[in-house]
């Protein structure tokens, strides 16, 4: 299934916040994000929900992949910690990539790292999630 086909499967939510889905794989997704004033706090600099959100859906896009998309897949969140590990400003490029890490049956353990367009490490989170 090629990004273009799974725009459309982006929540409301993904939509609002102006996120979009740039490469989607067996055990790997990356969720780009373009920084604006709506995403930014009172300090002027990217809202910490803005890192937690890029992190929780690039992790939950890796675990749902499946090439069938008759065969759709769907998970929650049990557990999410993030680090946050340098500012981003407005006009700032940000990539999330998570990568499965491991698990059984129906719990997986995934991480994910979000660079700017420097390649520099804005942010580092680790989630596991359940198959449903």
């Amino acid at each position: 299934m090629s990004t273009s086909d799974t725009q459309e499967s982006i929540s409301n939510f993904g939509q609002h916040m102006g996120y979009s889905l740039a490469e989607w794989a067996e055990e790997s997704a990356s969720i780009a994000l373009t920084i604006a004033d709506c995403h930014l706090n009172s300090a002027g600099i990217m809202h910490g929900g803005v890192l937690a959100t890029l992190i929780d859906t690039a992790c939950g896009y890796t675990l749902i992949h499946n090439p069938d998309p008759a065969k759709r897949r769907r998970a929650v969140t049990l557990s999410l910690n993030t680090q946050f590990t340098a500012a981003a400003n407005v006009g700032d490029k940000l990539l999330a990539t998570g990568i499965l890490k491991g698990g059984g049956k129906h719990i997986k353990f995934l991480s994910c790292d979000v660079k700017n367009q420097h390649g520099q490490l804005i942010g580092h989170g680790e989630a596991v999630m359940k198959i449903l």
